[in-house]
């Protein structure tokens, strides 16, 4: 019995010359001009590692993760003066007649902003007074800090697609926000004590314990963070692949925030003037914002399953509709309303 061979006709067989030609024939529109994303697409939902990622910033959009990153820039702003103004207080109290480990405590939080760390410090004092002066303003610096964490919340929980009737009230958010503060507090205390261990030691190996102590630290504080900033029913191990690409992420981000902070006031100053502090800052809490949400989105991706996704419209993926679903599932805002998502039959997955 005869072979028969079978060939795979595709757009990497034809070569330049030959699509030239077609097109001097006038025979363009016989040319099939989606064949190279088909392949495409049909190669990354084959191969996890490529697709995984796309998955990820597939997701990062449809979330809205940009938006979501410049409001907590914008109430991360207005929140981080406050925030100082405490750090500074309750440090001045807690360790008084020792102004050096009061200076390393700023400082240690003030390292998380290169280059305009020192500036923010000149313009940050402490809340002086009577006792009861000084409680006033604590909870008045405390309430106005609360801005750009509850921001975070509402972004966390959007990423997560929690749906609104489930987000939390305005008191469990205040409360959730309040203990997000207390645990920035705690990484700044142990970012300080860190500090002064490799300020008081030398040489190579001082410097890489050190840098993998700092990568640990930032890896557990966004491990907490992506716990505590979301009401939906997260495990540990949902929250330590982004907490991992957040932590080396903002690591990397702050050995080469000088040159990154530096250009954007260099370019700033010419402009703006004495605004370029305000620019570089902004900019720079968007940035970390950025990176946050990224990682928050890699754990709902990979916690979800939401991976491979389509890279054609009109032909979804399994993956496609779960995340669709998802996302339409946000707008549930009653207990007694259910929202419910449905697909028509696509080409590939009608059956006659």
């Amino acid at each position: 019995m005869p072979r028969r061979s079978l060939t795979k006709r595709g757009y990497a067989g034809r070569t330049i010359a030959s699509k030239a030609l077609e097109i001097e024939r006038g025979n363009i529109a016989s040319m099939d001009v989606g064949a190279p994303v088909r392949w495409v697409d049909g190669y990354q939902r084959m191969h996890r590692w490529i697709s995984f990622p796309i998955a990820v910033g597939k997701r990062f959009g449809e979330s809205g993760a940009g938006s979501l990153a410049a409001a907590i820039a914008y109430y991360g702003f207005f929140s981080l003066f406050p925030l100082l103004m405490v750090l500074t207080s309750i440090a001045s109290i807690a360790l008084k007649g020792r102004t050096d480990l009061q200076e390393q405590l700023v400082r240690s939080a003030l390292s998380q902003f290169p280059v305009i760390g020192t500036q923010i410090r000149q313009e940050v004092g402490s809340i002086e007074g009577s006792a009861v002066a000084v409680t006033i303003g604590l909870a008045l610096a405390l309430w106005a800090g609360l801005g750009g964490v509850r921001a975070a919340q509402v972004a966390m929980n959007t990423v997560w697609d929690v749906p609104r009737t489930r987000r939390p009230s305005t008191p469990a958010s205040i409360g959730r926000a309040a203990l997000m503060l207390v645990v920035l507090g705690v990484f700044v205390a142990a970012a300080a004590a860190l500090a002064g261990v490799a300020t008081a030691t030398s040489g190579p190996l001082s410097v890489t314990l050190g840098l993998l102590g700092s990568i640990a630290l930032n890896v557990a504080m966004f491990a907490v963070a992506y716990r505590v900033l979301t009401s939906a029913s997260v495990a540990w191990r949902d929250v330590i692949p982004g907490a991992c690409v957040a932590g080396v992420g903002w690591t990397a981000l702050l050995a080469a925030g000088g040159w990154i902070v530096g250009g954007r006031l260099a370019s700033s100053s010419d402009v703006y003037g004495t605004f370029a502090l305000v620019i570089g800052l902004l900019g720079w809490i968007y940035l970390g914002a950025q990176l946050t949400l990224l990682g928050a989105v890699l754990n709902v991706v990979a916690a979800k399953r939401l991976w491979p996704r389509s890279l054609q419209g009109n032909d979804l993926t399994d993956a496609d509709e779960r995340a669709l679903r998802r996302s339409a599932r946000q707008e549930e805002r009653r207990e007694d309303e259910t929202v419910t998502v449905s697909f028509e039959a696509t080409p590939s997955k009608r059956v006659d």
